[in-house]
């Protein structure tokens, strides 16, 4: 033990949220460097007389500590993310992406990237009219979309916030569902609702509808309108057809920004050939005014089975 790193922290509290609950960040931390580390007094120690080893764990419990200074409670995830980015970030480009983006909306928790390519859709938000973000489920395109939109909203630098999706139906005819049209189309939209339920209280979210600051409806209901000063998020774009995603671009009006978020591997049209979203990938990537992300399956922040899942389809498909 002789040979190994040892870092002092400052105090019992900062080392409990380096280490995680039940010591997961801890466990985190071992399995991306392949060494034992663990804890004595307000002491956090590498088991491991490899001086690049130590290098990075180093690097490691720095970057940690500056993001509990900017609010960032430490999780498994930003262990690996920061990990990552250390090995192949040379530059530290992505280390300050991830220091210095989040989202801030009023009245609740700051969002923070939890990797590289998240913080990239964030700033991409934040610099350009039109924002694509494109890859698997999981990697938490609506939710920043709608979070960004709504701390623009909240803080008054647009009028209106439209969320939107195509309705495509998915193996279920939408007349065999039960109720009027409302309640036949609201399964399609509750992502959505999700997404604000979990960043603003309910009677916030009721206030801004009232109000008609905030509007949901299917992506139909956006021909022949001019949408001025206005966020609009346009969800599952892979579901538009080219004349659908033609139709919500030149809906945008003076004043007014768009997020387009989609899966290309979770089409559900005919022909999936016809997908909105995969011709304008092609024929809009060269303008410089409109900003894409892509993400991977790495990128995946929900259930890590999750990240398996969407790894095991792409192989396959690869195969």
């Amino acid at each position: 033990m002789g040979n190994g790193l040892t870092i002092v922290l400052d105090d019992q509290r900062t080392l409990r949220e380096i280490c995680g609950v039940h010591d997961e960040n801890l466990i985190a931390m071992e399995e991306v460097l392949k060494a034992r580390i663990f804890t004595r007094g307000n002491e956090i120690i590498l088991d491991s007389p490899d001086s690049e080893l130590q290098s990075v764990f180093s690097e490691i419990i720095k970057q940690i500590k500056e993001h509990q200074k900017i609010g960032n409670t430490p999780d498994p995830e930003l262990v690996k993310t920061i990990h990552s980015t250390v090995m192949h970030d040379s530059g530290g480009g992505g280390i300050d992406l991830l220091k210095q983006l989040h989202i801030t909306i009023p009245s609740s928790p700051k969002v923070f990237p939890r990797n590289v390519h998240q913080a990239e859709f964030i700033e991409g938000m934040s610099s350009h009219d039109i924002c694509f973000a494109i890859g698997p489920a999981g990697t938490g395109k609506t939710y920043l979309a709608v979070a960004y939109a709504l701390k623009e909203i909240l803080e008054r630098k647009k009028k209106r916030l439209i969320l939107t999706r195509p309705v495509v139906e998915a193996g279920e005819s939408l007349g065999y569902l039960p109720g009027d049209l409302t309640q036949k189309i609201s399964p399609y939209l509750r992502p959505l609702y999700d997404a604000m339920d979990d960043l603003l209280p309910l009677q916030i979210v009721n206030k801004l509808e009232e109000g008609r600051i905030i509007e949901i409806a299917p992506l139909a209901y956006m021909r022949g309108r001019s949408l001025k000063e206005s966020y609009i998020v346009l969800d599952e774009a892979q579901n538009t057809t080219k004349e659908q995603m033609k139709m919500f671009l030149t809906r945008i009006g003076e004043g007014s920004k768009a997020i387009i978020t989609g899966d290309l591997t979770q089409i559900d049209l005919p022909r999936p050939k016809n997908s909105g979203l995969l011709h304008a990938s092609t024929i809009l990537r060269p303008l410089e005014e409109i900003f894409f992300t892509y993400f991977t399956a790495q990128d995946v922040v929900r259930n890590p089975l999750v990240r398996k899942i969407v790894n095991a389809y792409e192989n396959e498909d690869q195969s």
